[in-house]
């Protein structure tokens, strides 16, 4: 089992790594989320969340965030190597539970 944390390395933290994201990754999608796909030249896989106000107050954003990042730190050894992952998030999935999360995530990603 690799190391299982979510390093500064491991997130897309500039602007322009989204935007080049969002114009050359592949789009995949499920009822709840969107996974844009990019490649990287770093040999890491790194993940940004995008969650808009549309889903609810920062409470509920938060959580989602929460959920999306704890979902990559445990599973980002089964995730392809050396992709920007960016999930968008459709609608509020706060009442979701986490195992719910998980399952439309390995689905969404051909795991499950």
């Amino acid at each position: 089992m690799g190391k299982q944390s979510f390093g500064k390395n491991e997130r897309i933290r500039k602007r322009r790594d989204y935007l080049r994201i969002y114009r050359e990754g592949g789009r995949i999608g499920s009822s709840n989320f969107i996974a844009i796909l990019g490649s990287n030249k770093s040999g890491i896989t790194r993940l940004g969340i995008a969650v808009s106000k549309k889903v609810g107050n920062s409470v509920k954003r938060n959580r989602t965030k929460r959920l999306l990042r704890e979902f990559f730190r445990l599973r980002k050894d089964r995730l392809p190597d050396s992709k920007d992952i960016i999930i968008v998030v459709k609608k509020d999935v706060s009442l979701l539970k986490y195992q719910d999360v998980c399952t439309e995530l390995d689905r969404l990603f051909g795991k499950g």
